[in-house]
């Protein structure tokens, strides 16, 4: 193995608590099934992926609204409770990264799925996302994790090369396409089984 001397961190699940959850529980007055069901059925993680990969809030509340015009008042709730969302930070992880700042051994740059227009809103909440080298965020690249475009985008920018970087996303899909690329890759569970993972690529904090 080759001495690792860039990671990639994913932002949302991993460093950013995000649940669309938070809002529709609200919404739906405590109801888990309801919110379960509109959560997999109107205002749908593909749905949302659009966003992600540059279709605009507005064009999206379009499209959907006309699709299910009942639930016109819910689906604006997505995007204007947006911040709702955000359940804070991952502390644990945020204190590696923190570690790995520290250690200044290693480019540490982003790779993050999110739409470009509420990006900066959280850019200004999380002090922690001003300590990368740099962040590629899907929304403004029009394109998204699990495409190959977007992982050969970071490695370009950034002059990375891919059997020495690591990549740590919650998404096992995001995972095995960076794998594909020969990006070394840790599927992130938690911040103690991520100090674990790190030490087998000799990284030890």
């Amino acid at each position: 193995m080759k001495e690792i001397d860039s990671i990639i961190f994913d932002l949302g699940g991993v460093l950013v608590d995000w649940k669309p959850e938070y809002v529709f529980l609200d919404v739906f007055e405590g109801n888990e099934e309801k919110t379960k069901w509109f959560l997999n059925n109107i205002c749908t993680l593909d749905w949302n992926e659009q966003q992600d990969a540059g279709r605009t809030i507005d064009e999206a509340n379009k499209t959907l609204i006309a699709q299910f015009p009942e639930f016109e008042h819910e689906i604006k709730q997505y995007y204007g409770r947006w911040l709702e969302m955000l359940g804070g930070a991952i502390e644990g992880t945020v204190k590696i990264l923190d570690s790995l700042v520290k250690k200044d051994c290693y480019k540490l740059v982003a790779l993050t799925n999110w739409s470009a227009e509420t990006f900066p809103k959280a850019l200004e909440m999380f002090e922690f996302l001003h300590w990368f080298e740099g962040i590629v965020v899907s929304g403004e690249e029009k394109t998204r994790k699990p495409f190959e475009k977007i992982y050969n985008i970071t490695l370009e920018r950034f002059n990375i090369k891919a059997e020495k970087a690591i990549f740590i996303d919650d998404n096992l899909r995001n995972i095995e396409a960076a794998n594909k690329l020969g990006i070394n890759s840790i599927h992130f569970e938690s911040p103690e089984k991520l100090l674990q993972q790190l030490k087998i690529y000799n990284i030890h904090l």
